[in-house]
């Protein structure tokens, strides 16, 4: 399955409650440059992880002032288990800037940066009622845009063939595909939040230019960060600027994602009709938790923990 794919609903599994899985990662044993002899290619991905811990951390946030606003039972309970999942998502992440900083590379400068943007453009203000209100949807809808991309991201590290032929650190795979199928699986929650709380078609579509413009532009800072700051790369690419070029051979290779594909995401998403449940497949997102040796440990830990407690 690529993720280009389109899909039915129809040939989805029965309605999933999402929950949280209080997963765990072990560093000790992974490299700085965890696709073996790959370091752009690397850099790229490790992008996510100096995005996304803030990032989830603020969506959590936002999320949590839309509740009151939810008169939708089944969405409530949606948007409940959304939170849980993003909180998860953030500290998993944040474990990885720990392994860089042990590695020599502290990415503490591009993470405050990061920090910034959300905590204070992003943040919350002081605003009268009907422009608080007005605030709230736009954030709503600039992480409806994001989510849009995480779930292709998600798609994308479910199929990564690539990344397993290239010898890939399990670790670090199992944390992708982990988080990438839990992007999956709650892809259309932010979107139905937006529409429930607000649903305008101008808002949505500003909301999804400004998020896939400032995505691009992070990203590219974030690779040219990561390479500059390298202690492994002195001396070899150190001073280089990342090159577009590079990024077209490591896509065609399927270390990341395809450029091309990436770009499609907006006109996709900006399509009358649009829904995330039709991009995407949640079975295989599903079938790959019920393997992922993390998500399993933690289920394992949560039935023993229930067993404990029981009279």
């Amino acid at each position: 399955m690529t993720a280009d794919a389109t899909h039915s609903p129809l040939d989805e599994p029965d309605r999933l409650v999402l929950h949280a899985r209080d997963v765990h990662f072990d560093w000790s044993r992974s490299d700085l440059h965890w696709i073996p002899n790959e370091p752009f290619a690397t850099h790229v991905i490790n992008v996510l992880h100096l995005l996304l811990p803030e990032g989830e951390r603020w969506f959590v946030e936002v999320f949590k002032q839309a509740v009151p606003h939810i008169t939708d039972d089944r969405l409530r309970e949606d948007v409940l288990g959304f939170i849980g999942q993003e909180a998860v998502h953030a500290e998993a992440h944040a474990g990885v800037l720990d392994h860089m900083d042990a590695h020599g590379l502290d990415p503490t400068p591009y993470v405050e940066q990061i920090a910034w943007l959300f905590r204070i453009v992003l943040g919350d203000r002081d605003l009268p009622p009907g422009r608080a209100e007005s605030w709230l949807s736009t954030r709503l809808a600039i992480i409806a845009g994001i989510e849009h991309y995480t779930a292709v991201l998600g798609q994308w590290v479910l199929d990564a063939k690539g990344l397993d032929a290239a010898g890939a650190d399990e670790t670090m795979l199992d944390l992708l595909r982990w988080h990438g199928a839990e992007e999956v699986e709650h892809r259309s929650v932010a979107h139905d939040l937006y529409t429930h709380v607000d649903g305008g078609r101008t808002r949505r579509a500003v909301a999804m230019a400004v998020a896939a413009g400032a995505l691009a532009t992070l990203w590219v800072r974030g690779v040219r960060f990561l390479i500059a700051n390298d202690p492994y790369l002195k001396g070899r690419i150190d001073g280089r600027r990342p090159k577009a070029s590079w990024a077209l051979r490591d896509g065609r290779r399927g270390l990341i994602p395809r450029v091309g594909r990436l770009a499609r995401a907006v006109p996709e998403y900006l399509r009358r009709g649009y829904h995330p449940s039709h991009h995407g497949s949640t079975a295989q997102a599903v079938a790959y938790l019920a393997l992922s040796p993390a998500a399993r440990a933690a289920e394992s830990a949560e039935r023993a923990a229930t067993r404990k407690a029981a009279p």
